[in-house]
């Protein structure tokens, strides 16, 4: 697939371990973030000939006389895979983690209801991971490339979990998986997302076990070693994806938060950000 970088704005498992959290802890105050109007990236890049393959750029704050290169969170955008949402609804989150001093990077991928699902939203993913060095081309020196961690929501959190557990997984130093559909056999029979899974894997688990195996992490997990520590958050009051789907996976850290939704997870300054941070960190 070739690849042409732009600019745009110039310049072994360990042992399962379960957190709860209550909403009590104090939230951060956040500062707005945004160095552009709307909180738009940095600089885009693409990584293939499809609209869609591209990968939005946020850089953290420093010093002009600075030369200290940035570690780099790759955030994968939730949205049940589906065409209508992208990632422009991460881009406040995106500004967020940037201000705390790490370059993010947030691809999107080819969606069902456009030209996605399965394998395509799975190649995309694999394919802008792979391209992350190319960020060399729009902001030399800046990335930490010795250091990359995933972060994903919802959908996102699922392709973040994927990624780690795939027999050519990458190098990572961690997996962060806000609310994630991470068992999609599970998610396939609760209908999540109004059949999302359905859409994305365009079959059902009875019919194709052997593809359902390949891109469920709550499967990979039974047969696989993280290339990563992978903890998973998860709000006890999460309508959209249950968090009794998070609480049967094995081989990750579980960190419950009572309170909180499925949208609080991605909110710089709620109840949830600090646990965000800590993940990170």
């Amino acid at each position: 697939m070739a690849r042409t970088a732009l600019t745009v704005y110039g310049s072994v498992k360990h042992v399962r371990a379960v957190q709860r959290v209550g909403t009590r802890v104090a939230s951060m105050n956040t500062q707005d973030s945004s160095t552009r109007p709307n909180g738009k990236p940095d600089a885009v890049y693409t990584y293939g000939s499809h609209p869609d393959q591209l990968i939005d750029v946020h850089l953290p704050p420093r010093p002009l006389d600075s030369s200290d290169r940035a570690p780099v969170v790759v955030l994968l955008h939730g949205g049940f895979w589906r065409q209508e949402y992208d990632r422009t609804h991460t881009r406040s989150f995106a500004q967020a983690v940037a201000a705390e001093g790490y370059v993010v990077m947030t691809p999107e991928y080819r969606r069902t209801g456009g030209d996605g699902g399965y394998p395509e939203t799975f190649d995309d993913v694999t394919a802008a991971v792979a391209a992350v060095p190319e960020i060399e081309s729009v902001a030399p020196g800046r990335a930490d490339l010795d250091d990359v961690s995933l972060v994903g929501h919802s959908a996102g959190g699922h392709l973040a979990m994927w990624t780690a557990l795939r027999p050519d997984a990458p190098r990572l130093r961690a997996v962060v998986a806000l609310a994630p559909v991470a068992d999609l056999v599970d998610g396939y029979w609760r209908g999540l997302g109004d059949g999302a899974v359905a859409d994305l894997m365009g079959t059902s688990p009875h019919q194709q076990p052997e593809i359902y195996a390949a891109a469920d992490p709550a499967q990979l997990l039974q047969a696989s070693t993280p290339t990563a520590p992978i903890t998973v958050i998860h709000g006890d009051q999460d309508m959209a994806v249950p968090i009794e789907s998070s609480r049967g996976l094995t081989g990750v850290d579980l960190v419950e938060l009572e309170g909180v939704d499925h949208f609080v997870l991605i909110q710089p300054g709620s109840a949830a950000w600090p646990a965000v941070l800590a993940a990170l960190r």
